[in-house]
């Protein structure tokens, strides 16, 4: 599959060639986060880090909390890998500190080794020393201790000038027990499928920006067939709504609008992620099911319907009624927050403490509602939370 790069410099998202020669300044990077959000992760890589001329630190944060990110550039110690773990970063990617002291200490399932090569030998500092040491070579001193690799071609590195596929297949025969990750020179789909059919992913960043790959067309290209494929239209909470098929056109409307326009008539939910399936035989599309038209409406149950209900009743409840008086009257919220609470802490059987929570799930949801705060945005901070290495003590207060 594809991973979108984001390559950072100056404050701005960039693209070198070489990994020294500027060739494009696209600006701010959250726009582009946003649009490659649609494929899956996306490779953040501070370059000013890498190189120890600068951070550009606040802007990976901001990245953080917009899409699902690997993080990496001048990752050197342990401290600063499990802050970026901590911030909620997918992955870490460790470059010239990937070695078996630091990675030892870190969470395998979660760390990346970026093995960057020029002519197959690896290098380091920002693609400045070389090693004198192999990709396999590397590999082999570190598999046990990392999930995967990103290996980087850089006499190819934004030069659109194509990837040596049968070197691909090499190391994906080297790689062991972890995924591989491939960059530079990555240019056509079909190079793409070609990747995917070996076992492997592709970093895209120049072929991106210069429009020689349309994200659309490079995240249908491993699928299988011409299509039309089933798709399975799941929520983030992971609940089926439903299952079809869609073509082509369909899915390439879709992913450019960032609403799906194949789920129904009158239908439309807002396209958060497309990923092949394993087989590459379908589709699953990860879909926000707020977005409405005409009257269809798709069946909620427990919390999503009550938070549907809550923004509904914000909009509409009747003056004086008890909803209204919740969300206008000063104080009458948080204090019912709080009874509730204390109610449900004070619980002592199964039976109390399910009313008592539900009652408690109740009015944080009001609460949340009143302030025009979602459902989704209170379980991305959780999930967020999940990533985090470093724990709080959790001492009463």
């Amino acid at each position: 599959m594809i991973i979108p790069s984001i390559d950072l410099a100056g404050g701005q998202a960039v693209q070198l060639v070489g990994g020294k020669t500027l060739a494009i300044e696209a600006g701010d990077p959250a726009p582009l986060a946003r649009r490659f959000r649609l494929a899956g992760d996306i490779a953040v890589i501070d370059l000013d880090e890498a190189l120890g001329r600068g951070t550009n630190r606040s802007l990976i944060e901001g990245l953080l909390q917009t899409a699902r990110c690997r993080v990496g550039g001048g990752i050197r110690d342990v401290p600063t890998a499990l802050r970026w773990l901590d911030a909620g970063a997918e992955k870490i990617i460790l470059g010239t500190k990937a070695v078996p002291e630091i990675l030892e200490q870190l969470p395998r399932d979660r760390v990346l080794a970026a093995l960057d090569a020029e002519h197959g030998e690896v290098v380091v500092k920002g693609w400045t020393e070389k090693t004198g040491m192999t990709i396999e070579a590397r590999m082999d001193q570190i598999d046990h201790l990392v999930s995967g690799y990103l290996v980087t071609f850089v006499e190819r590195e934004g030069r659109l000038g194509g990837i040596d596929l049968e070197q691909v297949a090499k190391l994906v025969a080297q790689t062991g027990r972890g995924r591989l990750t491939v960059a530079g020179g990555v240019t056509t789909l079909e190079e793409l499928a070609a990747i995917d059919a070996l076992g492997a992913d592709a970093q895209v960043g120049m072929a991106l920006y210069t429009d020689r790959m349309k994200l659309e067309d490079a995240v249908l290209a491993p699928m299988r067939g011409p299509g039309p494929w089933p798709v399975a239209m799941i929520e983030p909470r992971g609940r089926l709504l439903w299952v079809g098929s869609v073509d082509r056109a369909g899915l390439s409307s879709s992913l450019t609008s960032g609403l799906s326009s194949f789920a129904g008539p009158g239908l439309e939910l807002r396209m958060l992620q497309l990923s092949p399936a394993p087989s590459r035989e379908g589709l699953i599309a990860t879909v926000e099911a707020e977005v409405r038209t005409t009257g269809a409406a798709l069946s909620a149950r427990g919390l999503a319907a009550l938070e549907a209900t809550l923004f509904e009743r914000k909009a509409n409840a009747p003056a004086g009624s008890y909803t209204h008086r919740l969300f206008t009257e000063a104080g009458l919220l948080s204090s019912k927050l709080v009874e509730e609470a204390r109610e449900l802490a004070e619980a002592e059987t199964a039976e109390e403490i399910v009313h008592e929570a539900a009652d408690v799930l109740y009015f944080a949801l009001a609460r949340a509602a009143a302030e025009g705060v979602g459902l989704r945005a209170i379980e991305a901070e959780l999930d967020r939370r999940a990533k985090k290495i470093s724990r709080r003590g959790g001492d009463k207060k």
